[in-house]
């Protein structure tokens, strides 16, 4: 099996520089994730998926991309069209059950349509955080409601339009981000909430959808467990709590690594994610000194860490055979989405 290093890292543009197609080769990532700088015309993404594929030797790597309706949602017209937040799904299951899980289910198996033209094959969704009232707005309407039923009855629907298409999906932010009084990306965010009330409300979707493959950490201290260390790098939040608790035992990867959240060399970081449990780290922005920081740091996927991956790999399932025309008609007719 060809040596793979137990990363996943961004670049800087539209297409491959020379630096970065030499550090790839070294380096060979487990994977690659693509952000609003790396999206061009379909022709120009088509292209760089195939040259990253390329460059790490791996036609079936993994690229990664966010994905997920709303604010957050990479692809827009014309390469896609504006799906609707999470929350308006969630307030269509309000009204109706059946309903809001068929569109929760539908709107993914467009998303995997959308990407996978493009070779695209890795959402990181669902969102299972359950927000509180006072928590800061970087998940907000990400999220399908403010009630684990919700958040557990759509992620698991998201999912599994997400396998229909081939599409690996991640569900983030393990253990929960909704109690979190600030954005994450600016600041490290605190919570004070008593463990059993976390684990009555923001662990819960993640142990009932704890059979998917793959999970993102939190960049929050969760100081009823781990007073001194965000989860991403406390051994007692991945231990104890994702791995014993909520029970997954798939491929753990962690927030990305230059979010403000975290302090410190990058290198460092990236050591203390390995030594708290989690098997990848995430590298986002492309700055070409901070990868070579992160992957010198970063060993070769190995051992359990290398089981999971491959498992995350076998479940993604060839696409069904479904009419993307008559799906997006019923789409419509669900949420009267224009």
């Amino acid at each position: 099996m060809q040596k793979m290093k137990a990363m996943i890292v961004g670049v800087s543009g539209l297409s491959l520089t020379n630096d970065e197609k030499d550090f790839i080769a070294e380096n060979r990532p487990w994977a690659f994730i693509l952000f609003a700088r790396n999206i061009g015309s379909a022709g120009e993404i088509k292209q760089l998926t195939a040259s990253l594929r390329s460059a790490c030797g791996r036609d079936d790597a993994f690229v990664f991309i966010d994905q997920e309706g709303g604010r957050v949602q990479r692809l827009r017209a014309p390469l896609a069209p504006d799906y609707p937040t999470a929350a308006t799904l969630g307030e269509l299951y309000k009204k109706d059950k059946a309903k809001g899980v068929r569109a929760s289910f539908i709107m993914s198996r467009l998303h995997a349509f959308d990407l996978q033209r493009l070779g695209i094959n890795a959402d990181c969704l669902p969102v299972l955080d359950v927000p509180i009232a006072g928590a800061d707005n970087i998940i907000g309407n990400r999220a399908y409601g403010n009630d684990c039923e919700t958040v557990i009855a759509l992620g698991r629907a998201a999912t599994e339009g997400l396998k229909a298409g081939g599409v690996l999906p991640v569900m983030k932010h393990i253990p929960g981000h909704g109690r979190a009084l600030c954005d994450t990306h600016k600041s490290l965010a605190r919570v004070d909430a008593p463990l059993e009330t976390l684990r009555l409300t923001d662990f819960a979707p993640f142990e009932a959808l704890s059979d998917l493959p793959v999970a993102m950490t939190a960049h929050v201290v969760y100081e009823s467990v781990d007073p001194e260390k965000p989860a991403t790098l406390s051994k007692k939040i991945v231990g104890s709590i994702i791995r014993n608790e909520i029970d997954f035992d798939g491929l753990l990867m962690t927030d990305d690594l230059s979010m403000k959240a975290l302090s410190g060399d990058l290198g460092d970081l990236a050591k203390e994610a390995f030594a708290a449990g989690c098997d990848l780290v995430l590298h986002c922005n492309g700055e070409k000194e901070e990868m070579e920081k992160i992957a010198a740091a970063t060993p070769w996927l190995e051992g359990k860490s290398a089981a999971r991956a491959q498992a995350a790999t076998n479940w993604v399932s060839q696409p069904d055979n479904a009419d993307e025309k008559a799906l997006r008609e019923e789409f419509h007719s669900l949420l009267m989405f224009k």
